[in-house]
């Protein structure tokens, strides 16, 4: 089995760690949300990890806590290379939360409209990992627009963009 990359879903995980421990729903900058960010499309391994484990005594006063942006990726990585990694994640119902099965739908329409592997710095990808696991409303849709239109150059949202697959989730979870 292939050591696992740094994608959306990973990325999301190890945000929602790093909210865990700020209590914030901002992310440090410098912090470990940075840190895998920087990594995007990476696979995680020793380097990566060291940074993740950087960007968190960022946030932590020098300390790795248990359960932190480290010790996720770390099980991220010792879940792959066990074969343990939820792969049921797409078959999820919509829960109306930027979770990491919308995330990734938010990043397959950026994929869709760049073209990249990766998702592109303040993006829409970018943009949803900063609200993970926080309910989709008119100020997370806003900066997944604000993030598209940094992508296409359109000062409004496109059909079946991220912004759009972001809505349809909410819609469907209404449903």
């Amino acid at each position: 089995m292939s050591d696992p990359v740094l994608n959306s879903d990973n990325i999301s995980r190890i945000t929602a760690a790093e909210k865990e421990i700020t209590g914030s729903d901002k992310v440090v900058k410098g912090g470990p949300t940075a840190q895998a960010q920087s990594h995007a499309g990476e696979t995680i391994n020793s380097q990566t990890l060291h940074d993740i484990t950087e960007g968190e005594k960022k946030i932590t006063s020098g300390e790795r806590i248990k359960g932190g942006p480290t010790a996720t990726a770390q099980s991220i990585l010792a879940q792959e290379r066990n074969g343990t990694s939820d792969t049921s994640a797409n078959e999820q119902n919509p829960s109306g939360t930027l979770d990491s099965n919308t995330i990734s739908k938010i990043t397959a329409a950026e994929k869709g409209i760049t073209g990249s592997t990766n998702p592109v710095r303040d993006g829409p990808t970018a943009q949803a990992q900063k609200h993970a696991n926080e309910p989709i409303n008119h100020d997370t849709l806003h900066d997944i627009t604000e993030g598209e239109k940094k992508i296409t150059g359109n000062p409004r949202p496109i059909a079946g963009g991220p912004t759009a697959t972001a809505q349809s989730e909410l819609t469907n979870s209404r449903s």
